[in-house]
């Protein structure tokens, strides 16, 4: 679990979520990986999938029964199918996620006896300093924005991309997909 924080660390350098992970087979370390969906602008690069693919690709085989994850946050949702379509044999994870935890906080998918494969689940390993780089990290996040904001005299905050657009209304005052008159297909 310290190489999974080590690995959050890393995730918070490049302005991530800081969320590590490292797979490990019979004792030794296969892959590692952290956060990195606004970095690849992927919203599927959690740190267990980074891993989960680097593992696959090493160990050439996308079900990895013999394998064991640690994470520095309980699993959400797509981590946890994932992990359990690889075929893991363990989970283990530092912080609860009250927000969306799989492993107990929010639901426990790892419990479902429906589901074909049933990944043991171990929370709370080394939970503290796990949890503690989560709420340093988003202590300076809400910081920052506060003196973004204070910088620009206290205005509402912007939209970081994309530019509004307002569309046409029909009678109705509903938007139209497209604007009256346009050529259609």
């Amino acid at each position: 679990m310290r190489i999974a924080l080590d690995q959050a660390q890393n995730a918070w350098l490049a302005g991530e979520v800081p969320v590590g992970a490292v797979i490990m087979r019979e004792g030794q370390v296969i892959a590692t990986g952290y956060n990195r969906p606004i970095t690849t602008h992927d919203p599927t690069a959690h740190a267990e999938i980074v891993a989960l693919r680097h593992a696959a690709q090493l160990l050439e085989n996308y079900r990895l029964p013999e394998c064991e994850l640690y994470v520095t946050l309980e699993p959400c949702a797509m981590c946890a199918m994932a992990l359990m379509h690889a075929r893991f044999k363990r989970v283990f994870f530092a912080a609860k996620d009250p927000k969306t935890g799989v492993a107990g906080s929010v639901l426990d998918l790892f419990a479902l006896k429906q589901l074909n494969h049933h990944t043991q689940i171990v929370g709370g390993l080394l939970a503290e300093p796990a949890s503690k780089l989560l709420r340093d990290f988003f202590s300076e996040r809400r910081a920052q924005l506060r003196a973004e904001r204070a910088a620009r005299g206290g205005d509402a905050l912007t939209l970081p991309v994309g530019q509004v657009i307002e569309l046409p209304a029909d009678e109705g005052g509903w938007p139209q997909a497209e604007p009256k008159g346009s050529e259609g297909p």
